[in-house]
């Protein structure tokens, strides 16, 4: 099963301790998630479902293609780690 973890500043506005998830996809996590966690949807993705600007997905330390449909692929041992993106000079 992979593994996904939401940084501390995340969990600052809605608890979300770190688990295993059965997803074969970002977006299949995700929805996982988002299924005991309904509220952190909103802060996560956009009305269209993508992921929010402020935000970024590591899968396996490289950051995820896919920020639109979240379709980047998991293996059984994937660590997912969504952090808020930095920005800036």
């Amino acid at each position: 099963m992979a593994h996904i973890f939401f940084a501390a500043s995340i969990q600052r506005h809605i608890a979300t301790p770190e688990r295993e998830v059965d997803a074969r996809t970002v977006g299949e996590a995700l929805d996982a998630v988002f299924a005991d966690q309904p509220r952190l949807r909103c802060y996560i993705l956009d009305d269209q479902g993508s992921l929010r600007r402020h935000l970024a997905v590591f899968v396996d330390g490289r950051p995820v293609r896919d920020r639109q449909r979240l379709s980047d692929a998991l293996g059984e041992q994937s660590r997912v780690y969504v952090v808020h993106a930095l920005s800036g000079g």
